[in-house]
């Protein structure tokens, strides 16, 4: 038998709090029956909100929690305050202890992130965390990073976001060998700043049957799904996301005005309905909900704010499933390939430079 899913909420976190976040994981337990949660938070307030659903009430435990973290509250704040005692905590800390197999929380990022390094600590050889968003594309599906975990990079960070997006894809996707592209200005390999260009090149040295480079992809790249991975570093990845979520709310402001302008258009948005709702799903699907926290050591997915119960049970989707599909192994394995490519060409490297000095190098005469 197969042991069931150990996931453990926050049930503070987001805008909404409790009211979304027990309504969102009765729907998950609905359609993942393998899965028992560790729920922290307001004990009465969980208690009100658990009373319609018997089944959740069965497969939880609820762990009182008196202290909430803020959506405005600083990280610095947020781990003075919050650290060992607040439902964000503790939920992350079920992961450390084994307690549970993943966390979910629609909580404050920057707080997010930065109790989770402290509680978790990053895997070796990762210095840095990732956000990594799911994002629908023309293809399916691709996978966004960093879209706000951290600011800036170096070509090492780049490289490093690459690896880590990859054992995602695979593991989510399921897809053997995907593909990594560079977000930058142009496709062309002189565009772009040193940092990327560099990356860019030592992605190239890196021949792996886990990934492959694609190369330099553009803005306009993601949403046609050019590559399965797209890289990129926190202030420009949270950009670009911003954007596009503004820019699908923005058309769909249009399409409401236009659609209620008339009694002709009433009609027509009548007959046309179930199109409607197909192209919602297509651009809002469930697993869209939730972003993974990548290169911890341990599972956290990151929740909308404003998320709602359907979209707060998407994200406790994406928890079970890194779980049951070995994220961690599989972020582990490529970073141990990764280092054993490098340090392959260093050798290479260091052989090529010994080679002249050797050929250069007087014989003994034996005197």
């Amino acid at each position: 038998m197969v042991e069931p899913v150990r996931i453990a909420l926050d049930a503070m976190g987001g805008d909404f709090g409790p009211s979304v976040v027990i309504p969102g994981a009765a729907q998950f337990l609905e359609r993942k029956p393998d899965s028992t949660f560790i729920i922290y938070g307001d004990s009465e307030k969980i208690a009100e909100c658990l009373a319609p659903y018997a089944n959740l009430r069965a497969a939880s435990k609820v762990i009182h929690s008196k202290v909430a973290v803020g959506m405005a509250d600083k990280p610095s704040q947020a781990l003075r305050a919050g650290r060992r005692v607040s439902s964000m905590w503790m939920a992350i800390e079920a992961v450390k202890t084994g307690a549970a197999h993943c966390a979910v929380s629609a909580g404050n990022t920057g707080a997010l992130m930065a109790m989770s390094k402290v509680c978790l600590h990053t895997m070796a050889q990762i210095e840095r965390p990732a956000l990594a968003a799911i994002w629908p594309t023309l293809r399916g599906r691709s996978i966004v990073l960093d879209v706000g975990a951290t600011i800036g990079a170096d070509a090492q960070h780049y490289v490093d976001l690459s690896m880590m997006g990859a054992a995602m894809a695979r593991a989510l996707f399921g897809i053997e060998r995907p593909t990594v592209g560079l977000l930058n200005v142009g496709v062309e390999e002189v565009k772009g700043v040193e940092e990327v260009k560099t990356a860019s090149r030592l992605l190239q040295q890196i021949d792996s049957p886990l990934f492959s480079y694609h190369g330099f992809v553009e803005g306009d790249d993601i949403g046609r799904g050019t590559s399965d991975v797209v890289v990129t570093e926190g202030f420009t990845g949270n950009i670009a996301l911003k954007t596009a979520e503004g820019t699908a709310r923005q058309i769909s402001a249009y399409l409401r005005q236009e659609l209620t302008g008339s009694w002709i258009n009433k009609l027509g948005a009548l007959i046309a309905r179930g199109a409607f709702r197909q192209l919602k799903a297509r651009l809002t699907p469930r697993e869209t909900s939730g972003a993974v926290l990548l290169g911890l050591d341990g599972v956290v997915i990151k929740g909308h704010g404003g998320i709602d119960s359907n979209g707060f049970s998407g994200a406790i989707e994406i928890a079970h499933g890194m779980v049951r599909r070995g994220l961690l192994e599989k972020v582990r394995d490529m970073m141990a390939l990764a280092e054993q490519q490098v340090n392959a060409q260093r050798a290479h490297d260091d052989s090529a430079q010994d080679a002249p000095a050797q050929a250069e190098r007087p014989l003994a005469t034996g005197q």
